[in-house]
């Protein structure tokens, strides 16, 4: 292999698209800039969901937790509205700040909004954009086919340690178990199952459990760790980077944030704040 050859094999940039949901200025602007800082980001998703979905969730934490626990769930939400919400809104706008200083070049990808994407238009503009690679920034389990339509995979930055916190909240749960060693970001390849693929990395970062809210420490665990999460993508869609193995070790979905273990949690991590 010549030198030009060479070259150009290590300057390649695979074409990115990123799902996310409308109006997530996180996601939007912080997390586009950070994809475009080291692919060619040509196709935003953003996901605007009927009030249907959120319908048919409530539906399902009830089958799942029963009545008295779909109450914990509930009381949990406004004691996050009356407790942690304003302080967490203000460090994420820091953080969105931050991020724009850190990556300053200007990306723009084509938009597309749906309200869902498992949308045909989505698998649609995957393969008419070229795209090799999504990260994948939503709540939505993905259909086989928009899977298909990314030949390099989707991936996610999962807020848990996979397997054994699987599920959107499974950062939540770690620690509110006070599982402190399994508090972190998983990087993952989609698969067909809930946050089963293959895992390409896990990152930590120091965290206050006393003070911070769970989604400022599951934010922390990924924010302070973007180029080596870019590194670890760039190895597993080039098939550079092996997955990690996670055979043998136990695997569990978690539901919604409850406000008794979240209460139970604060005093135990209080506890051991004031023993130190």
């Amino acid at each position: 292999m010549d030198g030009t050859a060479a070259r150009r094999i290590v300057t390649h940039r695979y074409r990115s698209a990123l799902i996310c949901h409308a109006g997530d200025t996180l996601n939007q602007d912080g997390m586009s800039r950070w994809l475009g800082s080291w692919s060619d980001l040509v196709l935003r998703v953003e996901i605007d969901e009927p009030k249907s979905r959120l319908v048919r969730r409530v539906r399902r934490e009830v089958r799942r937790s029963g009545l008295t626990g779909f109450v914990d769930v509930l009381a949990f939400r406004a004691w996050y509205r009356l407790r942690h919400a304003r302080h967490d809104a203000i460090w994420t706008d820091e953080l969105i700040r931050d991020l724009a200083r850190r990556f300053p070049g200007e990306v723009t990808p084509e938009r597309l909004r749906v309200r869902s994407p498992n949308q045909p238009e989505v698998v649609q503009a995957l393969r008419e954009h070229k795209v090799d690679f999504v990260l994948a920034r939503c709540k939505s389990l993905l259909k086989p086919e928009v899977i298909a339509a990314a030949p390099r995979g989707i991936f996610v930055l999962h807020p848990g340690i996979c397997p054994e916190y699987r599920n959107a909240h499974g950062g939540f749960w770690a620690l509110t178990r006070r599982d402190l060693d399994r508090v972190g970001t998983t990087l993952l390849r989609i698969d067909a199952g809930v946050d089963t693929g293959p895992v390409f990395g896990y990152y930590s970062a120091p965290f206050d459990e006393a003070r911070e809210s769970h989604l400022v420490i599951q934010d922390r665990t990924l924010f302070a760790n973007l180029d080596e999460i870019a590194d670890a993508m760039r190895g597993a869609v080039t098939g550079t980077r092996a997955p990690v193995d996670t055979s043998g070790r136990e695997s569990r979905a978690w539901g919604q944030p409850r406000l008794t273990r979240y209460l139970s949690w604060k005093r135990a991590a209080k506890r051991a704040r004031a023993g130190r």
